[in-house]
């Protein structure tokens, strides 16, 4: 009996994983053992873990003995686990997702996967088969979270049931391919010692923050994609009070706040059976009725924006969001597009005077070389001079401290 002829040396599994033969291989086996399960009337998810390896055992030999191939101790164990995770899991993806070190999954078609590892992208060894094997394992990742994708409906932005939040685009929208982004839900959430502990920013930033919050300053964090926006506001949300009661609304539920008097809720896209799509201006309505004492918004981006300036600036104090910007005025000026958009006023001195009574307080947010994620600037809103904005700095990131030659 012959070794199988990989193109990698024997033994070198992470290497053997992306080859033509071991992916002949691994689904043969996938197939042997499904058509056994399916003669006996079971499936990889009511059969006992223990006896889906003894199948996949059983398959590999068969399918070994009937190509006159051997396998080694670590070639067979890697086999079986990768049918394990086409059978029970995700396929190539589920390795990546139950590793904790990484933080986002990245996949740019069937042969090339992307990982990031403290803030960096990496390229990992691992692949699907063809376009049909992607697309079938996004119609696994995305049939239990109750959505569709095809021609008809081709991109997907959901939450995965562990948390994680998804992002599906497939052709005819993606040009080269299907492409999914996965962004990792921690385990163990941030904490503000953790942030100074990495260097996202200092002990008396964190303890500034901290004691806004406790005082019931409204927060406003601004920042581009992937700057640590929701992250930090999870890590601000930890220090409100544990007998206040707290309404948190999301495009896709990430906050994981550890007080015992939350409510949740997030917004909803509509569907093809005719449920209508439900906003997070809708849930805002909804939430001041809740006899809330703070509301947290995921992210203001349309027209909820008037509901939650008018929260922040009528009772609610403490509330918090996050908006996409690249600088604190920037997010201020943002916030000024979206409430004239949406028909407050067409007075830009009126709009300014409405944010200045709701938001107290910016929070920029930035990712620097290396993907380090930090605090960049920390701007107190005291009112307006005529028609603009009093803004005090309070905090600069370190990085930015050595821009400008200065001390935060």
């Amino acid at each position: 009996m012959s070794a199988l002829p990989y193109a990698a040396p024997a033994g070198n599994v992470d290497d053997i994983q992306v080859s033509d033969q071991y992916q002949d291989m691994k689904f043969r086996v996938f197939e042997v053992t499904l058509e056994y399960l399916d003669r006996r009337g079971v499936t990889g998810d009511t059969i006992q873990h223990a006896a889906l390896l003894d199948e996949i055992a059983r398959a590999i030999s068969i399918v070994l003995g009937s190509r006159g191939l051997a396998l080694n101790t670590p070639e067979r164990s890697q086999l079986i686990l990768d049918v394990v995770n086409e059978i029970t899991g995700f396929g190539p993806l589920q390795p990546l997702l139950d590793d904790p070190g990484i933080d986002d999954v990245i996949v740019n078609g069937p042969r090339t996967i992307y990982v990031e590892r403290k803030g960096e992208l990496e390229p990992v060894n691992a692949r699907f088969r063809d376009m049909d094997h992607l697309m079938n394992v996004i119609q696994r990742i995305v049939a239990p979270i109750g959505r569709r994708i095809d021609e008809a409906n081709p991109y997907v932005d959901g939450r995965l049931p562990d948390g994680s939040r998804l992002n599906v685009v497939i052709p005819p929208v993606a040009l080269d391919g299907p492409h999914v982004s996965i962004r990792k839900f921690k385990a163990v959430p941030f904490t503000g010692e953790d942030l100074v502990r990495n260097g996202s920013m200092t002990a008396e930033g964190l303890r500034y923050l901290s004691g806004a919050v406790r005082n019931r300053r409204n927060i406003l964090i601004s920042g581009g994609t992937g700057s640590g926006k929701t992250t930090l506001l999870n890590v601000l949300s930890s220090y409100v009070g544990a007998k206040e009661r707290i309404v948190t609304i999301e495009d896709t539920a990430e906050l994981r706040l550890q007080m015992a008097h939350v409510v949740r809720m997030e917004t909803r896209a509509a569907t093809m059976d005719g449920a209508r799509e439900i906003t997070a201006r809708d849930l805002l309505r909804n939430a001041l009725r809740m006899r809330p004492d703070r509301i947290i918004l995921g992210e203001v981006r349309s027209h909820e924006a008037i509901e939650v300036l008018q929260a922040m600036g009528t009772g609610h104090d403490g509330s918090m969001a996050t908006i996409h910007a690249n600088g604190t005025s920037d997010a201020l000026e943002r916030l000024e597009m979206l409430v004239g958009l949406h028909g407050f006023s067409s007075d830009l001195r009126s709009v300014r005077r409405f944010i200045v009574s709701a938001v107290d307080i910016v929070v920029q947010t930035m990712r620097g070389a290396g993907g380090r994620r930090s605090v960049s600037s920390v701007v107190e809103i005291t009112g307006l001079e005529g028609s603009h904005y009093m803004q005090r700095e309070i905090y600069r990131g370190p990085e930015q401290a050595e821009r400008k030659g200065a001390v935060p």
